[in-house]
């Protein structure tokens, strides 16, 4: 029994990622095709692709009643996406962080997190919530779009120095772009019903709940996409997709795909209170975190990224010890809530003042 449902999380997990590779590749190429710059299409088509299996799985769960597994896949995916893939990236090679994610997608990111935890504050994510957020991710995507195309000459030149002017060539291949989209959209599904039933099988074989179920396994396998993206990026010095991608997919993660699974979960989707109580005032702990770190030298350092890492450990230890009901998990919490995280927000906020202060100095 239990080797049959490891079989079918695995494989269910594995579907997931070629299938959102497919989406990924037909998608951007078909972005390419029309002329949309780099950064927006890490921002949208690839982030937005490389979330669809968060996006599945949290849908897959809605329909079946597993609000746990749902709003946990968003909110441990978000967290994870910042604090281990960014925490990875930096490690390999400091990251330089675009002047429009600083002003617009990080400030963006922070607003959606703190909106949804309001919503959550009733205990239900309702279908007009969920329609709020869809909206808005549909907002988001047709501002970034239309932004990109005005920079017109500029993206045109910036493909036709990296990819060639073989335009015949891409429309040729068309059909090949669309079947890659349609095979992985087919292969996400599959793979999402699989990796749900697994794991709701797991939590009741190991006795944990379908929260912590959703926040850890199935969240960090959903996000291999995002963590493989992020990392080849970071490899190959593209560190403007390194950063976009798991900026992007955070967006997406709130906007689309609690706003969709809201929308299709009869009720709506409820909140359960250790989410409401201590994991969405982590995420938006960490896309807090992200602004000064950000902002200061526009530059993601390995510092920094040992730094992002060391708290996704601290929170899987907190996690752990929520699981197995141990003693330590009172006084880990509070040492966690009380001291470490004021103590961080401080040391960022101080280093955001000085990065100013040092700016308006030069300035003068």
């Amino acid at each position: 029994m239990n080797a049959t449902v490891l079989g079918l999380f695995v494989l269910g997990l594995v579907l997931l990622v070629v299938g959102a590779e497919l989406l990924v590749r037909g998608a951007s190429r078909l972005a390419r095709r029309f002329g949309i710059s780099p950064l927006v299409i890490g921002l949208t088509v690839v982030a937005f692709g490389t979330s669809a299996p968060e996006l599945a799985v949290s849908v897959q769960a809605g329909f079946a009643g597993q609000a746990d597994i749902a709003l946990g896949n968003v909110v441990g995916s978000n967290i994870f996406n910042v604090l281990l893939i960014l925490g990875l990236s930096a490690l390999i090679v400091p990251l330089v962080v675009s002047q429009q994610l600083v002003q617009l997608e990080v400030p963006l990111m922070i607003g959606v997190s703190v909106l949804l935890l309001i919503m959550a504050l009733d205990g239900r994510i309702g279908g007009f919530d969920g329609l709020l957020l869809f909206v808005g991710v549909l907002a988001y995507t047709v501002f970034a779009l239309r932004q990109s195309r005005k920079e017109g000459g500029a993206v045109q030149a910036e493909y036709t120095q990296e990819y060639g002017t073989d335009t015949h060539s891409l429309l040729g291949r068309l059909p090949l772009q669309i079947a890659c989209i349609v095979a992985g959209l087919a292969l996400l599904v599959l793979g999402a019903h699989w990796l749900v039933e697994g794991a709701v099988v797991m939590a009741r074989l190991f006795g944990v709940s379908e929260l912590i179920i959703g926040l850890t396994i199935v969240a960090a396998g959903t996000s291999l996409p995002e963590l493989a993206t992020s990392v080849v990026a970071a490899l190959r010095g593209e560190r403007d997709i390194a950063v976009g991608n798991v900026i992007g997919s955070n967006l997406f993660n709130i906007l689309a795909i609690t706003g969709i699974a809201s929308m299709v979960t009869p009720g709506g989707l409820e909140v359960a209170p250790a989410l409401l109580r201590f994991d969405l005032p982590v995420m938006i702990a960490v896309a807090l975190a992200c602004l000064p770190i950000f902002a200061t030298g526009h530059l993601i350092s390995r510092w920094d990224g040992a730094l992002f890492v060391g708290y996704y450990a601290a929170y899987m230890l907190y996690l752990v010890l929520t699981a197995t009901r141990h003693a330590m998990l009172p006084a880990y919490s509070a040492a966690m809530l009380g001291f470490v995280l004021p103590l961080t927000a401080v040391t960022l906020i101080v280093l955001l003042v000085r990065h100013r202060a040092r700016n308006a100095a030069e300035k003068t």
